[in-house]
């Protein structure tokens, strides 16, 4: 009798202790692994790209300090006055909007970092809802609504086709000893800047609608659309139109 007490009271202290380790016993939970976002990749100007941009600006006359290729506070202050002449964002970094537009060639690495959207200033700015004008207590004739401008146009663009035409023409002309790249590159402008200038078209280094005119060399109809739409934006602003 002694002997089934003992072996019941056994079996009854190991049921107890099973059940309690099972209790205890942390469960392994499979972790959900989290897929990281892939970071977006940060597009960065080269040294030799600060430099070339540094000795673009110092002939522009928009940069007083030399051409190292190293940034400073002045020089973000230049580059933000360029972008802002340029119709992108004032941000003081070369970014690629700012490196294209000044014609400076891009890496490959570069090259698959698109343009970010906020690099292009808004013009939204200029064709702001008007507020409700209140009555006046006397007649008076309506005032014009803001509304009825024009918008301003995006800056005019030559194509490539159209830059390789203006490089034979000005190497024709002695004015440019480089290659037929289609490219806005530095040598490029600095021939533009002297065709320009002795053909009275100013003394700027962009290839726009008037000098490719002059040049003999047609334009897009986009590109009209561009420049009619220009001179109604100049003509409705009061500001002088520059082809």
């Amino acid at each position: 009798m002694i002997r089934k007490i003992f072996l019941a009271i056994s079996v009854s202290i190991f049921l107890v202790t099973g059940i309690y380790a099972q209790g205890s016993s942390t469960p392994t939970t499979a972790t959900t692994a989290t897929t990281a976002k892939p970071k977006k990749p940060s597009f960065r100007s080269t040294k030799e790209q600060v430099g070339k941009a540094q000795t673009m600006l110092t002939e522009k006359k928009m940069f007083s300090g030399e051409a190292t290729g190293v940034s400073s506070a002045e020089w973000k202050t230049a580059v933000k006055n360029y972008q802002g002449e340029n119709g992108l964002t004032k941000t003081g970094s070369l970014n690629r909007a700012t490196l294209e537009k000044m014609g400076i060639e891009l890496t490959e690495k570069q090259k698959l970092i698109p343009v970010s959207p906020s690099s292009i200033a808004s013009s939204s700015t200029e064709a702001k809802t008007p507020k409700p004008v209140k009555a006046a207590s006397s007649p008076a004739s309506p005032s014009p609504s803001s509304g009825d401008k024009p918008k301003k146009p995006a800056p005019f663009r030559a194509n490539e086709e159209q830059i390789k035409a203006a490089q034979k023409i000005m190497k024709d002309g002695k004015m440019y000893t480089g290659e037929e790249t289609g490219k806005l590159d530095p040598a490029t402008r600095e021939a533009l800047t002297k065709y320009k200038e002795a053909n009275g078209l100013g003394v700027t280094n962009t290839l726009n609608a008037a000098t490719l005119e002059k040049m003999g060399i047609p334009l897009t109809d986009a590109q009209k659309a561009n420049v009619a739409a220009a001179a109604a934006f100049a003509a409705g602003s009061g500001q002088k139109h520059d082809r």
